[in-house]
């Protein structure tokens, strides 16, 4: 489902369905991530708890986890930037994790913390199928010109 676009989008994003078609040959499609909704101010992704993600005692795997919130928050960041003058690429992340999953979906939001001229920062809360808070992360992004990307 896609909400009403802002200001902070570039004009004409592509839809989350749209994202996700493009990931697939990535990491991305390997783990399963799928963008399912873009709204004003705020992407959302969801992957699967399953034998690609959990570790080895069934839990979702914490790198997981981080992976999915940095594919989230990057393809966000991206989003803002006009795609032939700019890119978003990671500086750094950090993420706690505060829950275990077993099954189901993991659902990560990513909203943005600052949107500046050289950096950006985007926080990510992903939650379980019940809504309960499984990892909080933090982003940074350094906003680059596509001649060094």
């Amino acid at each position: 489902m896609t909400e009403p676009a802002s200001a902070i989008w570039f004009p004409d994003p592509p839809t989350p369905a749209e994202l996700t078609a493009r990931e697939q040959e990535s990491l991305t499609g390997h783990l399963g991530i799928v963008f399912t909704v873009m709204g004003p101010d705020h992407l959302t992704a969801t992957m699967p708890v399953d034998r690609r993600t959990v570790q080895i005692h069934g839990r979702l795997n914490g790198g997981a986890s981080v992976a999915l919130a940095e594919t989230v928050a990057s393809a966000a960041a991206n989003l803002t930037l006009d795609p032939s003058l700019q890119a978003a690429v990671g500086l750094e992340i950090n993420a706690n994790h505060l829950r275990p999953v077993k099954s189901g979906l993991v659902h990560a939001t990513a909203r943005p913390e600052a949107l500046g001229r050289s950096t950006q920062v985007w926080s990510i809360r992903i939650l379980d199928d019940q809504d309960r808070l499984v990892c909080v992360a933090r982003m940074t992004l350094a906003i680059i010109s596509v001649e060094r990307a």
